[in-house]
């Protein structure tokens, strides 16, 4: 956070502040509010453009984020829905990529190198954005697994296929067998090092009941794992995953002290907060400063295609499975679709465009366009659907629904 002075830092703080309790007593998504007081602050005289960066986004932001969400993931209702969520999160992220390339190219006249790449990039849900929207609006349990495990799997399928199109940009070949052998390898090795990293952390906070010390190692786990399997070129976001589950699953069973466990879970929620708070405001600033005007139709095209790409990345597989005990009511996958938000990981991924792509400035500007369209037009609308369809945590007989679902 080299570029994030004390002085702007403590300004989106008190900002952030400000918003959540805004927000909360509007009953307005946190995330919007967030993104509009970052858009106001953009254009405020004498305030000096935030900072943000593909660096930023994934060395500061995004471990804490999913290493949170993980610790309050029960493996056993993940493992019951794992088949769902890795259909979803894989072949359903590689069909919405391949949707919004062929579109861009054939309606566009984007070459297929940047199609490629932009519909990689913004066919991944983003953890932050999916994860703040959803814990905020207390969904039902298994809705609010599907979403938010979807969101988190999907990124290794969108690593992936990005670091594959962008060494083909910068000039390396891609055979059927380097293809198969990087995504065995991201994803295969991001869930070996975040394990490996946290049994090894486990392993030395059983020798200890210092709650601020146990604080302590969780954070190395949650850091330490994202940033071994991004340097190793792994999943950064599937090591933190596997990290946060097995300390939320197997560290409370005698690791982790029963004195530390509320402390532990007190400080990942906050430290979650604080990434959000200062994340949503910074892609605000970011907006304020787009020429988004100069590319409204490019974007309205990409954010038509970005829909369609989800609808297809969602019904047909849930289609499949609906014999089956792993059935995925109508109204989820509607909530499926349509709370399929984008955010910090597609600008993130977009900001790291090789200079030799020839769409470069435009896939940035159209990626910034469809955030906004997804965190204010789709952001907005979610707790509205959501109660509308019946699917709060407190909806009348939702408890025995979903302990039927899980």
């Amino acid at each position: 956070m080299n570029d994030l002075s004390i002085v702007t830092l403590g300004m989106i703080l008190l900002t952030a502040s400000l918003v959540a309790m805004i927000s909360r007593r509007l009953q307005l998504p946190y995330s919007v509010g967030l993104v509009a007081a970052g858009v106001a602050l953009g254009f405020m005289p004498g305030v000096a453009e935030l900072p943000l960066s593909r660096d930023l986004i994934f060395t500061v932001f995004l471990p804490p984020l999913i290493f949170q969400a993980a610790l309050a993931i029960e493996w056993r209702h993940f493992r019951l829905n794992l088949p769902v969520t890795i259909l979803l999160a894989f072949p359903g992220v590689a069909i919405a990529a391949v949707v919004v390339a062929a579109g861009m190219h054939v309606l566009l006249g984007w070459t297929w190198m940047g199609a490629g790449l932009f519909g990689v990039l913004i066919a991944a849900t983003d953890p932050v954005s999916v994860i703040a929207a959803f814990r905020e609006m207390k969904v039902q349990p298994r809705l609010a697994l599907l979403v938010e495990s979807e969101s988190l799997l999907n990124d290794g399928a969108a690593a992936v296929g990005f670091g594959i199109l962008a060494a083909i940009a910068a000039g390396a070949e891609a055979t059927p067998l380097s293809i198969a052998g990087s995504l065995f390898w991201t994803v295969a090795g991001g869930t070996a090092s975040g394990a490996a990293v946290a049994a090894v952390l486990l392993l030395i906070a059983g020798r200890t009941e210092d709650h601020l010390v146990e604080i302590t190692l969780t954070t190395i786990a949650a850091y330490g794992s994202f940033l071994l399997a991004e340097d190793l070129g792994m999943s950064g976001v599937l090591a933190t995953l596997t990290a946060g589950l097995i300390v939320g699953n197997v560290g409370w069973k005698g690791a982790i002290s029963a004195n530390a466990r509320s402390h532990v879970l007190a400080f990942w929620e906050y430290a979650a907060f604080l990434a959000n708070s200062i994340v949503f405001i910074l892609i605000g600033g970011h907006e304020a400063h787009q020429p988004l005007g100069i590319f409204a139709g490019t974007s309205a095209v990409a954010v038509i295609l970005v829909l369609v790409g989800r609808i297809l990345a969602i019904y047909p597989f849930c289609a499949v499975l609906a014999a089956t005990s792993l059935k995925v009511d109508a109204s989820y996958q509607h909530i499926l679709v349509w709370g399929g938000l984008r955010g910090a990981l597609a600008l993130a991924l977009a900001l790291a465009l090789p200079q030799t792509v020839a769409e470069r400035s435009q896939i940035i500007v159209v990626a910034f366009a469809v955030v906004a369209f997804s965190i204010f037009v789709q952001g907005l609308t979610m707790p509205w659907l959501i109660r509308r369809m019946g699917l709060t945590a407190e909806s009348s007989g939702s408890a025995t629904r979903d302990s039927s679902s899980l």
